[in-house]
Formats: structure tokens, sequence, C-alpha cells
């Protein structure tokens, strides 16, 4: 029993919207009904994949196809906006999962986190453990059981990046150690091991080297992903470009190619292909056992199908459906839930289990359905209803005939218990390490998302054969500017809890102002708040009560904290009172049009910093980029921050701004500021004005873009390269200890880069003209020092700073030292 649960927990995700529809979607899914055959993709992060290959499989040849990402991307940048870390790494699942909704594959991932750009295989390993992330991917391994595996990297330096360099050599591990019965026996209880055929490399960029070589022996096969499907209506190296363009937040908008797109996959381990990835694997229903008769009958359907009669293949389905009736081996259980599906397809059934709001508060009862319909003129009744989930919600066996296109709904009850898990994704319900997160529960590890809080399990009755539906709670609305749309549905506390920021810092021993938000998820919600804070701080007045009128009204509580006198750090927690129970958690939600709301339960906790610091800049002006917190930092330190748009770039008066800081990336996404970065040298720099410019992207090469974007981010030429220092340990060195930009208005040293998160910097200039200063000079272990971090200049009467170093991470985080370098920054120009 519990491993059926495991295996219904495994798949349930995987079928969400999809981009293809009617027939189209009917007649792949009875394609892939007649082929038993599977391919694992693996690679390191959210858009390492192949999507050509993968839609390729999935959606040309119909093999069940999955991409096994080591980790969700919490390192990488954000192009679409301010979230970092776990919350980048959200974003990023979501992405995914819309791409392989679109190329047709599946999604996994193991337990480990992104900690940033990663140089050697020693130190990914170093951070993760090898046989943390060997134990993950030989689980996934033995889930999926796949038929072949692609490692997506060659296992060498030329990989580039350590994460990629590790997903290779471990994936060949796996290869092996997935079949070995004495590896991770706990995971035994619940599968069973699994060899595969053979591991592969989809060879690129090496490839040509090999090309080169033609005296080089490699067992390789070559596999043309650029072929035209007339039922999609595209080839697949445009739905894979489709694909790809999901992932928005690492701005990986790609063509849509047409034409041939030959890929090359070279021979790791296992038997040997000699013109085909699945040569020697029998792929038909001969490998299950009593299979063939299912076979023929999915096949007559598949053949016989009319997009204008799709009930008229019903029969073939039924029988094949009542023949696996019962069956326990792999494909037939996995095939079974396909079947049904197609059956559901064929006969114009449409089920749904929708609720009537898409927040559920604790402790209360929400209103939810089962709606139905079916349109294909077929008989069809609902026999009956069972839910999982967090409970709450009675099995029901309403007996319902579904009558042509009428639609018919049963209503039901879901009661919410006081302490039902509030939704969060499931890798975020244990506290983490720093780089992996822990997930005890093994019926959701390897999933790309938690399943929803309720499923039901529908039983009907199609023809005489029985079939069963698995349908997630969902919460469907009419969106009056995009038309009907549905999203996840989640459970809240009665009252949500946030701080304004995550990290507080006190550069001095002045009490300042902190603000707490409570949103009320049911109407009139009353209590009381309070800061809890570490020993020697002090938090004015010492409760505050609170009611709140409407549902998802806002109060901003305001409470006067005291910093000890003394350098000291900790952590301030906002805990509400209501009815009798406290609530810590807040409720977030990251929103964006291309990914379903994603809802998180971050405890309403804040970083608490005190410090000794000064900045001399009053106003400063923030040219906001790709999207970065860094003005809310700014403001901490007692500046005035006003976030300059078109109209003050183009026409405002410059003068008033102590500085002017451009976030990151602004050079690349900001027109406007292109288009005036002259006027800001000009009219604002040599008049006497500083101006602070933090990281952008050279784009052009093989990472595509427009290489001139970046012509005029300094007043004299500077070359931006993808150089990095990716150690956050670097030892930072200083060229010229007594520059002005160390001493005034506080004095940098070694004490100011401890506490350093992820990294040092990124996207480094190496080339600069000679009225540039360097800095700091720093150096990833066994590489030589890198001077182009941080380059000032002076240009007329004014300050111009370039600095790759990471601020909009150190920044947001908390870190004293990144807040006192800024500082002087920002304060040059009163020096």
């Amino acid at each position: 029993m519990r491993t059926a649960v495991l295996f219904f927990v495994f798949v349930l995700c995987v079928a969400a919207q999809r981009p293809f529809g009617g027939a189209i979607e009917t007649k792949q899914a009875l394609d892939k009904l007649t082929v038993v055959g599977s391919a694992l993709m693996i690679a390191a992060h959210p858009d390492d994949e192949n999507t050509a290959v993968i839609a390729y499989l999935a959606r040309g040849k119909k093999v069940r196809t999955a991409y096994l990402s080591l980790n969700r991307g919490e390192g990488g940048q954000n192009l679409i906006g301010s979230e970092q870390g776990v919350e980048i790494g959200v974003i990023r699942t979501q992405e995914l999962l819309a791409a392989r909704r679109i190329d047709g594959g599946e999604q996994f991932f193991t337990r480990m986190i992104d900690f940033g750009f990663s140089k050697t295989v020693k130190e990914t390993l170093e951070k993760w453990g090898r046989e943390n992330v060997l134990r993950d991917m030989v689980w996934v391994i033995r889930k999926y059981r796949p038929d072949v595996i692609i490692r997506r990297f060659s296992g060498t330096p030329e990989d580039g990046h350590g994460h990629h360099q590790t997903s290779a050599l471990l994936a060949d591990e796996a290869f092996a150690a997935a079949a070995d019965p004495t590896k991770f026996l706990e995971q035994l209880k619940f599968v069973e091991p699994w060899q595969a055929k053979r591991i592969v490399w989809n060879s690129f960029g090496s490839m040509r080297q090999i090309e080169a070589a033609p005296e080089q022996k490699v067992d390789r096969v070559a596999m043309d992903v650029g072929q035209y499907d007339s039922y999609l209506g595209y080839s697949y190296g445009e739905v894979a470009g489709w694909s790809r363009s999901q992932h928005k937040s690492q701005a990986m908008g790609a063509a849509e190619r047409k034409g041939s797109q030959v890929n090359y996959f070279t021979l790791i381990k296992g038997d040997k292909p000699e013109k085909d990835l699945f040569d020697g694997i029998d792929t038909t229903w001969n490998r299950v056992p009593d299979g063939a008769r299912v076979g023929e009958l999915l096949g007559k359907a598949a053949k016989e199908f009319d997009g204008s009669k799709p009930a008229a293949v019903l029969p073939h389905l039924t029988e094949a459906c009542r023949l696996l009736a019962g069956r326990t081996d792999h494909y037939s259980v996995l095939k079974r839930k396909d079947l049904d599906e197609a059956i559901a397809m064929v006969a114009g059934l449409w089920v749904e289990l929708q609720a009537d709001k898409y927040i559920a508060v604790q402790g209360t009862t929400a209103k939810i359905k089962l709606a139905a319909i079916q349109r294909g003129g077929v008989k069809a009744s609902i026999e009956g209803v069972a839910f999982s989930g967090v409970g709450g919600v009675a099995d029901v066996t309403p007996s319902m005939k579904l009558g042509n296109n009428a639609p018919v709904s049963v209503p039901l009850d879901w009661k919410v218990a006081v302490d039902a898990p509030l939704t969060q994704p499931y890798y975020m319900m244990e506290a983490r390490g720093e780089a992996m997160f822990k997930v005890s529960d093994m019926g959701l590890l390897g999933l790309p998302q938690s399943p929803a809080p309720v499923v039901a399990t529908v039983k009907l009755n199609v023809d005489g054969t029985s079939i069963e539906l698995y349908r997630e709670l969902t919460h469907r609305y009419v969106d009056r500017g995009v038309g009907e749309l549905t999203r996840p549905v989640t459970i809240v506390p009665p009252v949500s809890v946030r701080l304004a920021l995550d990290a507080l810092v006190f550069p001095g021993v002045e009490a300042r102002k902190v603000e707490v938000i409570l949103k009320a998820n049911l109407a009139n919600s009353a209590g009381s708040l309070k800061l809890v804070v570490p020993a020697g701080w002090r938090t004015e007045p010492s409760t505050v009560d609170f009611a709140i009128k409407s549902v998802e009204e806002e109060k901003t509580l305001s409470f006067v904290v005291t910093p000890p006198s003394s350098e000291s750090s900790g952590t301030l927690t906002a805990v509400a009172t209501v009815g009798g129970r406290e609530v810590k958690q807040g409720t977030r939600v990251i929103q964006y049009p291309h990914i379903p709301p994603q809802t998180l339960a971050p405890e309403a906790k804040a970083k608490l910093v005190r410090f000794t610091g000064k900045n001399l800049a009053k106003r400063v002006g923030y040219v906001m980029g790709a999207g970065d917190e860094v003005p809310d930092a700014l403001r901490q330190l007692g500046s005035e921050v006003i976030l300059l748009g078109e109209q003050e770039l183009t026409t405002g008066d410059l003068s008033l701004y102590d500085a002017i800081v451009t976030g990151v990336r602004a050079y690349n996404t900001r027109p406007d500021l292109r288009a005036n970065a002259q006027r800001i040298f000009d009219e604002y720099v040599a008049k006497g004005g500083t101006y602070i410019v933090q990281y952008n992207v050279q784009e052009g090469g093989f990472f595509g873009g427009d290489p001139s974007l970046l012509g005029k981010v300094g007043p004299y030429p500077m070359t931006i390269s993808r150089d990095r220092v990716t150690d956050e340990l670097a030892v930072m060195q200083a060229p010229k200890p007594d520059h002005r930009l160390l001493q005034y208005p506080n004095q940098i040293g070694t004490k100011d880069f401890e506490g350093w998160v992820q990294e040092r910097g990124l996207y480094y200039a190496n080339k600069w003209d000679e009225k540039y200063e360097p800095l700091f000079s720093a150096a990833d272990p066994g590489e030589k020092p890198l001077l182009g971090g941080t380059l000032y200049a002076k240009y007329g009467k004014g300050h111009y700073v370039f600095t790759g170093l990471a601020m909009f991470r150190q920044l947001p985080a908390g870190v004293p030292g990144a807040f006192r370098l800024f500082a002087n920054f920002l304060s040059v120009g009163k020096n």
C-alpha cells in the first residue's frame, strides 16, 4: 500500500496545464500509450537541459522522458524581480515545469541547494557531500526506471562549472549504484534496484574536437531533433525554443529553430547502440508480461483515431483497460493511469475539484465541489470520490449519471484543521542546511513541488468500464483583464505576520522604528503583537493590540527598537497572538504572469545587526535594473532613496542627489539609462556628482544579446567580462590601503569582509583605461588575483565607482562590512 501511495505522489504533479489541446493532445496521449520506454536526462541547474532532445524523445519518439536537475538554481541571478536564494529557486522550479508542459517531459530534483557559481568539483562536493548527491540521484533512477540515461555534461573542466562537472561524474556512478542492491538500503523498502541499458553524453562543444579527429574512435549515435511533426504543426526544434524561453528569470529567450538539428550521443557505459539511443531495448508492450494483446489494442486505438469522432476508439481502450485491471507490475500500473486519462479524453470527460476561494484558513470550513461534464455522447457516471491530503473531506459515493453536455457538481465541505500545515514548498518545511534541503518524507523526495492540500480520486464508469482520475484541488476564477484562470489553493493562518525587512541594521546606538505588517485572512481578526529580541536589545511598547475588520485588509504596527551600546547581532521575531494561539508565519506570494502563483510561509523574523558605521550621503537617486533590494538597505544607512525613472534621467535635476546608484543589470535592462548615460557623466559627475555602477552582464558571443549595451557603462573605456570570485571567503587585498574610498568615513579593513555570503563578486572588468584605479585584488583558490572587481575614477569634479562586488546579496543579508564599504562609495563626494 505504501509503495502505491509513493508512486501516486511521484507522478501526480507532472500532470498540469497543457499547451496542446483537443485532437492534438489526444493523439499524443494515444501514441504514447503504445510505447513502453523511458529516458532520463541529468544535469545541474534549471536551464541546463537540452529542450530539443526532450521534445524529440517525449513528443516525437513518444518515450517517457524526464529531466533531473541537481538543484533549483537558488544561486542564480534574477532578471525579472528582486527574489534571491530559495525564492528564485521557487521561480526557476516553476519555469522548469512550464518548460516541461511544452516539451512533454517530466521534472525531478535532488535536495541539493545551488550555493552559487563553483569552479571545481572539489568545492561542489565539499559543500554538497558526494553521498548526499548520489543517494538522491539513485532514488530518482530507481523510482523512474529509465532505459537510457543522458548526461548533459562531459564530466571534465571544459564544463565550465563545478556543478556541471559533478552532475556528469555522479551520473556515471548512479548508473551503476542504482542497480546495486547493497547501495542505499533504506530506499529498498519502497523501490527496487534498477539497471538502465546505457548512459550516454549528449555531446556539445567538445564534439567539434571529436569530429576534427576522425582517427579517434568514439562510440556515438546521431539523432536529428529538428524533425517536423505534422500533428503538432511544429518541428521539435521549434517546440524546444518555446520551452527554453520559459526560463524568463534567466533571460533565456530562445529562437524557435526550424530545420535539421543533429545531436550526438557518446556512449559512456552500458550496451553500445548502433544507430539509435534505444537500440536493443524493447519499447513495445512485449516487454510486459501478457502485454501483447494490450499493445495490439492500444495500437489500433492510436491508428484508428479520428479527431472528429474520438469516441470511436473507446472500445479498444476499454478492453485494454479491463486487461490491465489488477496488475501490479511497474509498466501496467504506470500505463493504466495514462490509459484512464486517455479514456476520459476520447469520451469528452472533464472533471475538476474546485475551491470557491484560493485560500483556506486554518480552523475553518472551506467550500469545495467536484465539477464534471461529459461531452462525447457516451454512457458515463460518477461512482465515488475518495480524498487524500491534509484531511477534512469525507469520501462520497454519489453514483451520478453524466448526461451529454450537462454539467454536474457535488458540493463538499472541507474542514481545515487548526494545525493543518501551512502551504509552502515541501522542501522548505524543515530546517535546511547551507547547501542541502531536509526532506524526511520519502514520498516527496524528488518531486518538483508539493501536492495540493486535497486530492480527489474520482471513480467513474465509462461504457461499462471502471476508470480512476486524480484531481488536485484548484481555484478557478475570472480575471477581467485576462479571462478565466486557475491557481493553486493554499492553507494560511488566521492572520499573516511579516516584517518589512529581512535584515535590520543599526549603524550606531540610535533607536529606530521597526514595522510589522499584519494581514487578516479572517474577518474581524483581533489579538496582540509582540517582538522577541535578544538580550541587550529593547523594544517599546512590549505589546500592541490590533483589530482588523475585513479579509485581506492589512495593518502596519510600529515598535521602537533600541540596540545595545556595543556591536551585536541576533534575531528578531514578530509573534501575533490570535484566539489564544501564537502565529509567527507570514504569507509570501510570488506571482509572475508566466508561472502559477507560489505561496511560501516564512517565519516573521529578521536578522539584527548593530555595527559602527557612517554615511554622509543624505539623498540618493537609484536606477533600478533587473530588480534588487539595495534601496531598502541604503535607507537603513540613513539615506533618502528616490527611484529614478525615464523622466528624471532625461530632464530631471540630477544635482539634487549626493550620489546616483544603478541597480544590478541596469544597463542591460534600461534603454533610458543607456540613452542618458553621457548626460549623467557630463551634467552630473563632471560637476561634482558621485555615480556608482553595480554589475552588468556583457552580452554577445555564445550567450547571445547585444554586445554594445555596456558601451557607456563608465566615463572612460572599460570592458566587462565574465570573471568572478566565487569564494566568499577569498582574501581581499587593497593595492592602495590608504585610498580615500577605504579610509573615509569608515576605515575598511579585514573584518569588513567577514560574513559575506555566496560570493565576493561577479562580472568583473578585465580591461580598463589607466584613469581607473583598482581598489581590491582577490582570487579563487589556485587562480590568479583579479583586480577588476571595483574601479574608481575621477571625472571632472566628480567621482565614478564601478563595482562587481555582490552588494545586492550582502546588503539585504545584513553584512556589516558591506554597509560600511558602500557608505564610503556614497560618501566619496563629501570627503
